[in-house]
């Protein structure tokens, strides 16, 4: 037992000074501390989840959901800066602290951190663009955060869109029946 610990001492170091992201089995971390320590506001947060996203296999014991819709219905590149990292980052929060019935507890700090992540995306552009990003960061996130917690299904939408044909079938066919009365 004492040379386990030693191991992951020496492997954990290892890994700080290069840079590099353990599997949380090497590590010795529960799912559910992996997925606390990559939900961060912070850059380093930002890049641990980023080694495991670019290296997915070594944390597949975890079953974690790496799938994305990136932003959503949102334009991932609004004015062409590039939020799509950002978004796969929050999708990856949300959808995993679903999976383990974490969500309400979490959602808050997940939500901080996608707006955290934003403002990095957009610090990286020149100054002059910088505001407009700025804003479409704030906006993206105040979506999220009064509109990310609403779960719609496709079958929600489907269903929506059937309500949707219908009542235009019927507003075209009430039109077309007045035109044919004047």
């Amino acid at each position: 037992m004492a040379t386990r610990r030693i191991v992951v001492t020496l492997l954990s170091a290892a890994a700080l000074i290069l840079g590099v992201s353990l599997p949380a089995s090497a590590a010795g971390e529960s799912k559910l501390t992996v997925m606390f320590n990559w939900t961060q506001p912070t850059l380093s947060s930002y890049q641990a989840w980023n080694s495991a996203r670019l290296n997915q296999g070594a944390w597949v014991e975890y079953r974690f959901d790496w799938s994305t819709d990136y932003c959503s219905a949102s334009p991932d590149q609004p004015l062409g800066f590039d939020f799509r990292l950002s978004c796969w980052h929050h999708d990856f929060g949300y959808r995993n602290y679903k999976a383990v019935g974490q969500f309400p507890q979490n959602k808050g700090r997940v939500d901080d951190t996608f707006y955290a992540d934003l403002r990095r995306v957009c610090g990286t552009y020149p100054s002059w663009t910088r505001p407009s990003c700025y804003s479409l960061a704030w906006t993206y996130y105040q979506a999220v955060r009064q509109f990310g917690d609403l779960a719609v299904s496709k079958a929600d939408l489907d269903a929506a869109q059937a309500q949707y044909d219908t009542a235009k079938a019927r507003y075209e066919a009430d039109a077309a029946a007045r035109a044919g009365a004047v």
